[in-house]
């Protein structure tokens, strides 16, 4: 089926958090973004990558309400972005980066086995990615313990299992999203913010590199 060319409204909608029936009860990201799609109602459309789809949900619940509708302007750009598998490990270590400094031990663990193994997947399938894997390993380095566990699990499971090369994007961005949520910053929501747009970023140069890149989110101050 042929997808339909974007229409964005002169007037942008009041996102809320959750899934929706229809139009009339409201409109979390993703599902405003089937609508400029032409898709049928739904907050798990076609018209985007599986695992940025599932970041941009994850990031419409859980940042406050008062701060959901700068999420706005992004939504156009999430349609048309899908692709190979390969945008499902970028999504997962941009989420895996922007949460690691700033997320508890345990989910630490599970963020840098992900990042690593990402960083290696990357690698081994030359996708374009080293400024972004040199930023992994810049953040492992800000957390030694949480790095020294993942590089022993990742090894040992990589011994017993030497055909699993395989990582769960959607649970390393559903624990970065939490994980970041929750985070005993000044600003968790700025957090949650900036790991949308720099992954939106980081897979438009990989779907649409002649388009111009740019994030508006302000780095904030990590507490």
């Amino acid at each position: 089926m042929r997808q339909r060319t974007p229409f964005i409204p002169d007037v942008m909608p009041h996102l809320s958090a959750g899934r929706h029936r229809n139009a009339r009860r409201g409109a979390c990201f993703m599902e405003f973004a089937s609508y400029l799609a032409g898709e049928r109602w739904s907050d798990h459309p076609a018209c985007t990558d599986r695992t940025l789809a599932a970041l941009a949900r994850g990031v419409n619940d859980l940042v406050a309400d008062d701060r959901r509708d700068e999420l706005v302007e992004l939504i156009p750009r999430v349609v048309g972005l899908r692709g190979g598998d390969e945008l499902g490990l970028i999504v997962a270590l941009r989420a895996a980066i922007v949460a690691l400094p700033i997320a508890s031990m345990e989910r630490q663990r599970v963020l840098a086995a992900g990042a690593i193994s990402i960083c290696v997947l990357l690698e081994r399938r030359g996708i374009p990615s080293a400024a972004l894997r040199e930023e992994a390993h810049r953040v492992l380095d800000q957390v030694p313990d949480a790095a020294r566990w993942a590089h022993t699990h990742v090894t040992t499971v990589s011994t017993r299992f030497p055909g699993l090369d395989t990582i769960s994007c959607e649970l390393v961005v559903a624990t970065a999203v939490v994980g970041t949520a929750r985070a005993c910053v000044a600003d968790p929501d700025a957090h949650l913010l900036r790991m949308l747009h720099l992954a939106v970023d980081d897979v438009e140069r990989l779907v649409r590199p002649a388009a111009p890149v740019e994030s508006r989110v302000v780095d904030p101050v990590l507490v």
